[in-house]
């Protein structure tokens, strides 16, 4: 099972693109590869891709994050299936560096791919109908593979408005959680939990 994240990256492309390309991170740097562009000039090939199009301004890229269940994949199979996601979702039409991160208790690939594709010079449109073909098509190459995909949600996760007001104490969800975790506990039966609410 994967599961996958997409991030703008709004003012730091060079730092994220350090970042994923960290030798530490990537069995130095071996498990780093790149579409249309050179991981180590990538930063600069972006530039120039956006330059051309006269689409400097707003996202500079976007930054796709796969990871993968703990021990269900090898480092190599986990590059090869976001290479494949990444050729997928893009099309061919946008550059990108992925590298395959080894340093925790389960591989993820980080996916860079720039704003501004360099075959039309169209800006890539993110949104949630794109995030969902993404989540798609991740689904489909981990079927391929063998590897388990989430059936079904569990639960839609809360909105960015929500875990704001939750931070400040003032979520009204939040409250009322809290006021029937203590009900629970001061009530007997079913009728005094009706009657403490």
């Amino acid at each position: 099972m994967a599961i996958t994240k997409l991030h703008p990256i709004t003012s730091t492309l060079g730092k994220a693109l350090e970042y994923i390309s960290n030798p530490e991170k990537t069995d130095d740097k071996i498990l780093i590869s790149g579409y249309a562009c050179t991981p180590e000039t990538a930063y600069q090939e972006f530039e120039i891709v956006k330059e051309n199009a006269m689409k400097t301004n707003g996202y500079l890229a976007f930054h796709l994050i796969q990871s993968f269940a703990p021990g269900e994949v090898d480092f190599d199979t986990a590059h090869k299936i976001g290479t494949e996601l990444a050729d997928k979702v893009l099309k061919g039409k946008y550059q990108y560096v992925i590298a395959t991160h080894i340093d925790k208790g389960h591989y993820h690939n980080h996916i860079v791919f720039n704003s501004v594709s360099f075959k039309d010079h169209k800006k890539y449109n993110s949104s949630p109908n794109s995030y969902y073909y993404i989540r798609r098509q991740n689904d489909l190459i981990c079927k391929e593979y063998g590897l388990s995909v989430i059936e079904e949600p569990k639960e839609r996760g809360k909105s960015h408005y929500e875990r704001t007001l939750e931070k400040k104490g003032q979520s009204w969800k939040s409250l009322l959680r809290q006021t029937i975790d203590r009900a629970i506990i001061q009530a007997k039966d079913w009728d005094e939990f009706l009657l403490i609410m």
